[in-house]
C-alpha cells in the first residue's frame, strides 16, 4: 500500500509535467487508449470474459464518464496549481465519499472514522491555505485548486458508481470496460470540440512519462489497491490516501530538489495522524469471501 501511494503521488507530478505539452482532453484520451490496449488482449483471450465485457460496457460507459472528467480537470488544474496542492486536495475523496455513502449506500461511519476524516481534511486544508487562517476564512483557492476540487467530486462519483453498478463482474473486465468507455467519451469530446491531438509534440521523455501514468499510476496501482482491499480491508486501504501530501512532498524533494517548506509540516503531520488513526481502529480481519469476490 505504501508503494501504491507513492505511485499515485508520482502521477500528480508527472501529470504536471505533461499538462503543458498537449491539451487535457488529448492527454486523457491517450491515457485511456494505451491502458485499454494493454488490458484488452487479456480480457479477449477467453470467451467468458468477452461475454462479461459486452454486458459490462453500458455500466462501464457510465462509470468512465466521471473517471474521464477527473483526469481532464486534473490536467487543466495543473496549469494553474501545483502537484502538491492536487495531491493534498485528493485526500478529501475518502471523507466526501463516506458522507455520500451514508445517503446513497446506507453505510455507517463510526465516531472514530469521522475523527480520522476530520483530521485528514484539516491536514489537506492546512496545506492548501498555506497555514493561513485568513486565507481559509476567505476561501482563497486559486483557479487550479477550484478546478481540482470539481475533479475530487468526480472521483467521489466514480467511486460510488463502481459500488452501485457492480454486478459480480471480474474486476479486470469491469476495469477494461471503464477504460474503453473513457476512450469513447474522450474521443467524442476531442472530435466535437475539434481539439488537436498534438501527440507528435510529445518528446521521448514525455512518452516515458505517459508510460508511467498508464502502467504505474493506472494499472499497477489499481492492482495493488485491489490486493490491499482483500488482505487489509477497504477502511485500512482508504487510510493511505491521507499520506498523499507527504508522498508528493517527498518525491518533489528527492527528484525535483524542492525542499519541504516549514509551513507544510503541520498539515502533513495531521494527514499522517489521520492515516495512523484509521489503521488503528479499522478492522484488520480478512474480508469475507463474498467481499473478496466483489473486489
Amino acid at each position: 500500500m505504501l508503494l501504491a501511494t507513492l505511485l499515485v503521488a508520482g502521477s500528480f507530478i508527472i501529470s504536471a509535467r505533461l499538462a503543458a505539452v498537449a491539451p487535457a482532453a488529448s492527454l486523457t484520451l491517450l491515457r485511456f487508449v494505451l491502458a485499454a490496449a494493454l488490458l484488452l488482449p487479456w480480457v479477449l483471450r477467453r470467451a467468458d470474459r468477452r461475454r462479461q465485457l459486452w454486458r459490462a460496457m453500458p455500466r462501464g460507459l457510465t462509470i468512465s464518464l466521471f473517471y474521464a472528467l477527473f483526469f481532464i480537470l486534473m490536467f487543466e488544474a495543473l496549469h494553474s496549481t501545483t502537484a502538491l496542492n492536487t495531491g493534498t486536495l485528493f485526500t478529501l475523496v475518502p471523507a466526501l465519499t463516506g458522507i455520500a455513502g451514508i445517503w446513497l449506500l446506507r453505510t455507517r461511519v463510526s465516531a472514530r472514522q469521522g475523527l480520522s476524516y476530520l483530521l485528514g481534511m484539516l491536514g489537506a486544508l492546512w496545506v492548501i491555505f498555506e497555514g493561513s487562517p485568513d486565507r481559509a476564512l476567505a476561501l482563497q483557492l486559486n483557479a487550479g485548486d477550484r478546478l481540482f476540487l470539481l475533479a475530487v467530486f468526480c472521483m467521489c462519483a466514480y467511486s460510488l458508481c463502481m459500488k452501485l453498478l457492480y454486478r459480480n463482474d471480474s474486476v479486470a473486465v469491469l476495469t477494461c470496460a471503464t477504460l474503453l468507455g473513457g476512450a469513447i467519451w474522450m474521443g467524442l469530446m476531442v472530435w466535437l470540440t475539434e481539439t488537436p491531438l498534438q501527440w507528435q509534440a510529445l518528446a521521448p521523455a514525455d512518452w516515458l512519462a505517459m508510460v508511467y501514468l498508464v502502467v504505474c499510476a493506472t494499472l499497477a496501482s489499481g492492482y495493488l489497491f485491489q490486493g490491499g482491499s482483500i488482505h487489509l480491508g477497504p477502511q485500512r486501504v482508504m487510510a493511505y490516501t491521507y499520506l498523499n501530501p507527504a508522498a508528493v512532498a517527498l518525491l518533489l524533494w528527492l527528484f525535483g530538489g524542492e525542499p519541504v517548506a516549514a509551513w507544510l509540516w503541520p498539515g502533513i503531520l495531521l494527514s499522517c495522524m489521520a492515516t495512523w488513526w484509521l489503521q488503528q481502529h479499522a478492522s484488520s480481519r480478512p474480508m469475507p469471501a463474498a467481499q473478496r469476490a466483489e473486489h
